[in-house]
């Protein structure tokens, strides 16, 4: 019905539908509209609603029309990264050459299912890396290591750039090849991964360190560096004389909650029978031992270990 009256508002409001198949009528139904319903979804695509907007990226993969390439491309560099993924796909669908160059940027996304978008895109569009570090690139986006490895010291600055992934397992791939590689221009990469937050990237930076070169003595220096994971004693104490066993909680002891429970059933019990009056001096009193033992419990637990 829409489609007979050509009603190109109502179409590209039904790709707002979280259903799929109303997502794909409505984009069939647009692709017939012609060069119209393209102008249309180009101007539309502005939009900041996320998932209108990739509603609109999906119509045009669907039409394939180089007219559209224009803004899958503004599409590319947008904060979202599953519109930048999407429009990524989207161009590779449509083949243009004009999509080539944004494409090759797109593989230094800091987000691993962009790359490997960009990349299939490359791929379907036919084109092949110049030179060995685009290689590096390229087949990063693609996830195929063993080649990354054969490329060696050229593809350094492209494990250096995904050293930034949100993935921990992807910053770990990366310091293992930097230091299956061997080279020492891996080296500021290295010492800048001994201070990453998460604990196995920085015990995989301390294996890889030696086999490029960075003696052991540097290594203390570069993990000092990593985020501290102190417990504020201040706060544990706090809880603690606020609810016994919450501060206990905060410091992740398993016997937190234990304590909780058995403060509870003491509370009742001691209203009950001994009333008001020798309950609320005796309560304070073990809070406030409660809330001293968290406190110098705090300062004395150990740093996050390396």
């Amino acid at each position: 019905m829409m489609t007979e009256k050509k009603d190109i508002r109502g179409l590209m409001r039904a790709l707002r539908s979280p259903d799929p198949d109303i997502h794909s009528e409505a984009t069939k139904a647009l692709g017939t509209l012609g060069p119209e319903a393209i102008d249309k979804l180009c101007r539309a695509i502005r939009t900041k609603n996320k998932e209108f907007k990739l509603g609109i990226i999906g119509a045009l993969a669907e039409f394939r029309d180089p007219r559209s390439v224009g803004c899958l491309v503004d599409a590319i560099k947008d904060n979202e990264s599953e519109i930048r993924w999407e429009a990524a796909v989207a161009l590779g669908e449509i083949g243009d050459s004009h999509a080539v160059e944004p494409l090759v940027y797109a593989l230094r996304d800091p987000v691993k299912c962009v790359r490997h978008g960009a990349a299939f895109s490359l791929a379907k569009i036919g084109w092949k890396p110049p030179n060995p570090t685009e290689s590096a690139y390229y087949f990063i986006g693609m996830q195929e290591w063993q080649v990354v490895k054969n490329i060696g010291k050229p593809a350094i600055p492209a494990l250096t750039l995904i050293l930034k992934d949100k993935d921990n397992k992807i910053r770990t791939k990366a310091i293992d090849l930097l230091g299956e590689i061997r080279d020492s221009q891996a080296t500021p990469a290295l010492i800048q991964s001994m201070g990453d937050e998460n604990r196995e990237v920085r015990w995989h930076a301390v294996l890889a360190s030696p086999k490029c070169g960075i003696p052991l003595m540097y290594l203390p220096r570069g993990l000092s560096k990593r985020p501290q994971m102190i417990k504020n004693p201040t706060i544990a104490g706090f809880l603690n004389f606020l609810l016994p066993g919450l501060g206990y909680g905060y410091l992740g002891k398993w016997w937190g909650p234990m304590i909780f429970q058995i403060d509870v059933t003491a509370t009742v019990w001691l209203f009950k029978y001994g009333g008001e009056g020798t309950s609320y001096p005796l309560l304070f009193a073990i809070y406030l031992v409660l809330a001293i033992h968290a406190y110098y419990l705090t300062v004395k637990m150990p740093r996050d270990p390396p």
